[in-house]
């Protein structure tokens, strides 16, 4: 009966095909599985990614590292590389280095310049300065005291390409007293005050400094940040803060960096740059109505919708009579600058994100924890009752105070804030920062640094220092100006006599709009 036995024979072949077609994708994807474990077969796309020629690129030597109390922090980890930094490394300062790296260098524009005032140590330093050499930043002037201007770290930061470090001397300081905006209007509201406004003060006079600086060594754009402050070039072409900044029209003079501000997951945090991931937007990227809408549950009972400033910082292209504005701004002696605001790029401010911050910022002030005597030397209503509880509180009530003002321990209001927009991950300054320690890039800084840090801790040689310090003789012309009857001359001829300059105040740390003032102007 053949007829019979077809239909039989075609539901046998249709069940093997059926049968083949369901365990040949488990088989591939089982052999995928086992050459991805394997490390091979699987090729990852990121290792195609061109070689960027980022300053100071070069192939990874093995550090001698000696022992230091930053080692856990700046030594390699098991936590995953960024693959795009495979092999990197930055180059010591030797003759042969720097050649090849200003040979790159001139061919990268614009040039950009960071500078800071600081009293940091190296695991807090060295991250945020090679993060910055990565995405672009030619030269760093580095104004340093206190910790940041010991030998075993000063030495070290000499000893780095691109960087240039001047000590708070009192030599210094007395040539700052004579500097031009000591002597003018704008800044006078700040002084003689302790704290923050001390603070204030010296990064103002430290970024009148710098702007020579920065137009001596040919940069295009100088920027003041704080050593817990990224730049986040977002929206530009490539992860560059120099291709962003190449992209601003040149009739721009100066371009406003919104500020995002990490929000802890959790009150153990050692390395900030390397563990947190979560931001609170701007104001200025966010929809008002998402702003003042969530604006109880993003405040979480603090004072305000961030913990400190919401008033960005700023990036000056360098021309003739730029000064600075305090440290959130710059301003003009000739004009009223063109100022725009970036969409999409910020700068990522890494404030409060370890439960030390607490009273190590008690310890930097001698202030009474009353709430009168804080308004003298605070400007921010949170830092202000930080320092109150970090000087009255035992550590347990702090630890309970930092996790409930600090802290972002609830997932379901995190998960909210995050669909609304916000809340923000971004990962990549966490990732190039893990990978430039995976490389042993920290650890070989450390390394070429023991020269000139022997050199410094030698009884015979005290006062030995490398050419990247900045002597205050060598800042006379900057600090000076007031004193050059030629400078001044040049400034009056350039400057319209009816632009009044001293009318424009400095800038200081600005706290975002509250719910009450938009309340207020709605009415």
């Amino acid at each position: 009966m053949p007829p019979a036995q077809a239909p039989s024979g075609g539901g046998a072949a249709w069940r093997q095909l059926l049968l083949l077609l369901t365990v040949l994708p488990l088989t591939l994807a089982a052999l995928a599985f086992v050459l991805q474990w394997r490390g091979g077969g699987v090729d990852d796309p990121t290792t195609r990614w061109p070689s960027h020629a980022f300053p100071g690129m070069a192939e990874p030597t093995p550090p001698s590292l000696p022992s230091s109390d930053c080692n856990d922090v700046l030594v390699g980890s098991s936590a995953p590389a960024f693959p795009y930094l495979r092999g990197w490394s930055f180059p010591s300062d030797s003759g042969a280095a720097i050649q090849t790296m200003a040979s790159v260098e001139d061919h990268l524009q614009p040039k950009v310049c960071v500078q800071t005032s600081t009293s940091a140590g190296l695991e807090q330093i060295l991250p945020w300065l090679f993060y910055h050499k990565v995405v672009g930043v030619a030269q760093f002037l580095l104004f340093v005291e206190g910790k940041a201007a010991k030998p075993n770290v000063a030495g070290v930061l000499e000893s780095i390409p691109g960087v240039k470090v001047v000590y708070r001397t009192k030599d210094l300081e007395e040539r700052q007293a004579r500097s031009r905006i000591w002597n003018e209007t704008w800044l006078s509201g700040f002084f003689y005050k302790p704290c923050n406004y001390e603070l204030f003060v010296k990064q103002s006079l430290n970024m009148e400094m710098a702007i020579v600086m920065a137009r001596d060594g040919g940069m295009d754009w100088i920027i003041h940040l704080d050593t817990d402050e990224l730049l986040y070039p977002g929206g530009a072409a490539e992860y560059s803060v120099r291709r962003l900044l190449a992209e601003v029209p040149r009739d721009v003079d100066m371009v406003i960096f919104p500020n995002y501000e990490s929000s802890v997951e959790r009150d153990n945090i050692k390395d900030p740059f390397s563990e947190v991931s979560m931001f609170k937007k701007n104001y200025d990227h966010l929809p008002k109505d998402t702003y003042f809408g969530m604006y109880k549950e993003a405040t979480r009972g603090n004072p305000n919708y961030f913990l400190t400033y919401g008033n960005g910082k700023s990036a000056a292209r360098i021309q003739d009579h730029l000064r600075p504005n305090g440290a959130h701004r710059w301003h003009n002696y000739a004009k009223s600058p063109n100022e725009i605001k970036l969409e999409e790029a910020a700068v990522l401010h890494y404030t409060y994100t370890k439960f030390s911050d607490l009273t190590s910022r008690r310890d930097r002030c001698g202030c009474k924890p009353t709430k009168e005597d804080v308004k003298r030397c605070f400007m921010l209503d949170f830092d202000r009752a930080a320092f109150i509880i970090a000087s009255t509180a035992s550590e347990e009530e702090m630890l309970r105070w930092y996790n409930e003002r600090v802290v972002w321990n609830d997932k379901q209001l995190n998960l909210k804030l995050l669909r609304k927009g916000v809340l923000t991950r971004i990962y990549t300054p966490m990732s190039i920062v893990q990978s430039l320690r995976e490389s042993g890039v920290f650890t070989s800084a450390i390394a070429a640094g023991q020269p000139a840090v022997n050199a410094k801790l030698s009884p015979k040689k005290t006062n030995a220092q490398s050419q990247n310090v900045t002597t205050p003789g060598d800042l006379t012309r900057v600090v000076g100006a007031t004193d050059s009857k030629a400078s001044a001359r040049k400034i009056l001829q350039s400057v319209d006599l009816a632009f009044r300059d001293t009318d424009v105040s400095a800038v200081p740390p600005l706290s975002p709009p509250s719910l009450d003032e938009h309340k207020h102007h709605s009415e």
